[in-house]
């Protein structure tokens, strides 16, 4: 296994509605993530306010259309305009979803679940291989929330996981809400998840709010991140040590401020976690 990059500390997702703020106050968060096809253009104001707030954080990529999971080849322009933004800002690592995301050059936007077998490791672990030597560094993939499974899903989500992280020699971005979603919605224990994971691996945490339907929860990144999610939060830091940890808005985005707050909860949770097993 090739050694981590080194942690971050707590950060918080890169908006539109917060760059001015970010460059005239120089809040104390530690690192800001970018969503790549944001800023996977020639120029504009995108790139020009990242390229500004880099000089002052760091910055790591956080992509959403990878599709590391597809049965159709990759698209070099995607790949080509990814190592191009990876070139220019220089992030801490990258990251996409362990999913498929549409086939045949159709992206419905949409973060789908693959079938839990090893026929299904061997394939991903191909195409993560294929993606890490274009880039010449590693991958993290993170957890999908879902809402269905297969009939011939064969292990665990987490023993899928594991199975690919090792084999591929990647790492992981373990987002914690999701684990709740799934665990709510395909009734299994969270903590399981989170003890089946390889600590090593864990470079990043997500946090974020959802919507629980009664039957079902939905992850919907547009509200605050609920007591249980904190509580398996602070579970897995307790399990995994400290984590670069960040907060997820994408809709109702509050003010600045208002994510700084919840930044600091994450940040209190997990020193508690660290000095409880300490």
């Amino acid at each position: 296994m090739r050694e981590n990059p080194p942690a971050l500390g707590f950060g918080l997702g890169l908006r539109t509605e917060h760059y001015n703020t970010i460059l005239e106050t120089k809040p104390k968060v530690d690192w800001f993530e970018a969503l790549s096809e944001n800023y996977m253009i020639p120029g504009g104001k995108p790139l020009h306010f990242l390229d500004r707030i880099r000089a002052d954080y760091p910055i790591v990529m956080h992509g959403v259309s990878l599709s590391i999971g597809s049965t159709t080849p990759f698209e070099q322009d995607y790949l080509r305009d990814l190592k191009k933004l990876a070139d220019r800002i220089e992030p801490a690592w990258i990251s996409d979803h362990l999913c498929w995301t549409g086939v045949h050059g159709q992206n419905i936007h949409d973060l789908l679940p693959l079938p839990y077998t090893e026929e299904t490791v061997k394939y991903v672990v191909e195409r993560v291989n294929i993606v890490q030597d274009y880039l010449g560094r590693q991958l993290l993939l993170e957890n999908v929330s879902s809402y269905a499974s297969y009939i011939d899903s064969s292990m665990t989500e987490w023993e899928f996981i594991n199975e690919i992280a090792e084999q591929a020699d990647c790492l992981l971005l373990l987002d914690v809400n999701n684990i709740y979603v799934s665990s709510y919605n395909h009734r299994f224990d969270p903590k399981d998840f989170i003890d089946g994971v390889p600590a090593k691996r864990v470079q990043q945490i997500h946090l974020a709010g959802h919507q629980n339907n009664g039957d079902y929860i939905i992850d919907t990144h547009d509200a605050p991140v609920i007591d249980p999610v904190w509580d398996l939060y602070g579970y897995a830091i307790s399990q995994l040590g400290q984590v670069s940890t960040m907060i997820e808005r994408d809709d109702n985005i509050p003010a600045f401020e208002e994510l700084v707050k919840e930044l600091d909860i994450a940040r209190g949770i997990s020193e508690t976690a660290m000095k409880a097993v300490a």
